[in-house]
């Protein structure tokens, strides 16, 4: 029989810790003896039809400061707006130790439809882990001029200047910037799924 224990405090939540990449990302840290091949390391393969794009950012924290133990998950769509067999549009990767910057190498995603059959614009999903990051965060990042003003999720964000923190910025040809700020006056938006 169980016994009741409702005298012991309940501690905090336990973060992602210094420890996310050792199990999550190893070779990424250079521990090459856990698994053989890194994890999800091409949302695509090599091969897959579609635009080839590149977006970098960083996760930055509310004093302004880059993270640098943050490993993200990103899951999408293919150029044709489905998702493909096994894990293609899944990568994980972590931002660099040193600056903080994280680079997703991927597909320009198509247009995706609601069950009910209403047109989501090109985005990618996004989950964040990092050290005091208690649950993983959810977003997601879209591309200016993709038809975001029927977006269903971007419709329901009640500040339209809060919808610009989805965002990329073009930065030069198939190249994007998204930075994603936990909190401050430009704070990302972030889904609670």
């Amino acid at each position: 029989m169980p016994q009741t224990l409702d005298w012991l405090a309940e501690t905090p939540s336990q973060t992602a810790g210094p420890y996310v990449h050792i199990g999550c990302t190893p070779r990424a840290i250079g521990i090459d003896s856990i698994y053989p091949d890194t994890l999800a390391a091409e949302a695509f393969s090599k091969d897959a039809p579609g635009e080839r794009i590149t977006v970098t950012g960083r996760i930055i924290d509310g004093t302004g400061t880059p993270l640098k133990d943050v490993m993200v998950e990103s899951w999408q769509a293919g150029a044709d707006g489905t998702f493909g067999p096994g894990a293609e549009g899944h990568a994980r990767f972590i931002a660099d130790l040193q600056n903080g910057v994280w680079t997703l190498e991927t597909i320009k995603p198509g247009v995706v439809n609601t069950r009910d059959g209403r047109p989501q614009a090109p985005h990618i999903d996004l989950w964040i882990v990092s050290r005091g990051i208690n649950l993983g965060l959810a977003t997601r990042i879209y591309f200016a001029g993709d038809a975001l003003e029927a977006d269903p999720l971007l419709g329901r964000i009640e500040q339209p200047e809060r919808r610009e923190t989805l965002v990329a910025k073009a930065i030069g040809p198939n190249a994007f910037s998204h930075d994603i700020h936990l909190q401050g006056e430009r704070e990302t938006v972030f889904l609670d799924l």
